[in-house]
């Protein structure tokens, strides 16, 4: 079965149009004001699903409780308006979400489905890892010195922010190593928000409402009947080890988060505002150096280089993943500069869904009628969340 991307692609920006016009409208009257913000984002690795927080005009991205993620610390300053019309910037910015991630999303999935000639598969997570930062790394480091470095950064909160972030990250191309398909990783990853009530609740004290508890149920429900509805002869089953490299995968989200927020408070404590490319480049690189030091350890960097000079297809597979990370970064803050995040939220929470969706249609996934409703449970879970936040952003006004 084929699905036209171009025309679900186009259906998604036009429903999120109509939230760009009082978004922009705000943009282009208050650019100077600072917002408080948040966006989910990807693994993904999904790299590069987060929530951002703004506090300034040059403020810091930083998850809230309801998530973390890489693809996910940045900053970001309102930008003025450049002549072009928000239709125009709006096409321009989610246009560049979905193409970037949707294909990350693609690659990431066929990189560890490559079978070579001899029968072996790819199974150097760590070192696709140093690939990837290392991409994001250049493209910081670019915008960096087109914007200016901020100085003075709190170097010991980003290496370890960094050092969670790609642990999370490698965590989840093992799952995808080890067996586990990858709409049933992506829908698991959605539901990252429950280790963070879990932390929250056990250590922190905090409350949520009922409406919470019950879309994290149905994500992680819906993501369990999906894992059990999948057709015989429908490609591999999820692996238990798979399952639990996800499971790993969700804790470090929650474990990510926490240090995000200590990375919040010690930038104030210095009195530094870092820049978007700033959180790029310093959060990529500790990450790249921490995914060299494990994959150097685990002996991967050598046998990745090895089966990558054997097998060319896998290698042209990797840059690219490697590129579409970096890009589908350069995107999301273009997006935050000109649009209020809620637009951001909304075009990376059905970009996920999208994902599933592409992958099992185009990617040779057979479900069951169990499975599609698992699939629904989970996708109902994912567009819950993405409801509230809408509706808690227009209360707000």
């Amino acid at each position: 079965m084929r699905l036209n991307t171009s025309s679900l692609s186009t259906l998604v920006l036009l429903a999120i149009a109509s939230l760009s016009t009082t978004s922009a409208a705000s943009s282009s009257s208050q650019f100077a004001v600072p917002r408080r913000a948040f966006v989910s984002k990807i693994d993904t690795k999904e790299q590069v699903v987060s929530q951002l927080e703004t506090s300034s005009s040059s403020s810091l991205l930083t998850n809230t409780r309801g998530g973390s993620s890489t693809d996910d610390a940045a900053t970001t300053t309102m930008s003025k308006e450049t002549g072009l019309p928000p239709a125009a910037k709006l096409l321009i910015g989610a246009g560049g979400i979905y193409g970037a991630f949707l294909y990350y999303g693609s690659l990431q999935e066929d990189v560890f489905r490559y079978t070579a000639a001899d029968g072996t598969q790819f199974k150097q997570a760590w070192f696709l890892q140093v690939l990837e930062a290392l991409a994001n790394v250049l493209v910081g480091f670019v915008g960096m010195q087109l914007t200016g470095a901020t100085k003075n950064i709190p170097q010991m909160a980003f290496a370890i922010s960094g050092a969670s972030q790609v642990s999370a990250k490698a965590c989840t191309s093992l799952a995808l190593a080890n067996g586990l398909s990858f709409p049933i990783a992506t829908l698991a990853k959605s539901g990252k928000m429950a280790p963070v009530m879990f932390g929250s609740l056990i250590l922190g004290g905090a409350t949520y409402t009922l409406r919470e508890y019950l879309q994290v149920a149905l994500i992680i429900g819906g993501t369990a009947v999906v894992s059990m509805g999948k057709k015989k002869g429908g490609g591999s089953a999820s692996s238990l080890m798979g399952v639990a490299y996800i499971i790993l995968s969700l804790v470090l989200d929650g474990v990510t988060a926490g240090f995000q927020k200590r990375l919040k408070a010690e930038t104030a404590k210095a009195g530094v505002k870092p820049k978007p490319y700033d959180f790029m480049f310093w959060t990529n690189l500790y990450m790249c150096l921490t995914a060299m030091v494990i994959s150097g350890g685990l002996g991967e960097v050598g046998t990745g280089l090895a089966y990558c000079a054997g097998n060319p297809e896998i290698l042209e597979k990797i840059i690219k993943f490697a590129i579409c990370s970096a890009v589908g970064q350069s995107f999301i803050f273009y997006t935050i500069a000109n649009f209020d995040p809620l637009i951001l939220s909304t075009v990376t929470t059905t970009r996920k869904i999208f994902s599933v969706l592409l992958s099992i249609f185009l990617k040779g996934h057979t479900l069951s009628l169990t499975g599609w409703t698992g699939i629904a449970m989970a996708c109902s879970g994912i567009l819950s969340e993405m409801h509230a936040k809408m509706s808690g952003k227009a209360k707000a006004h």
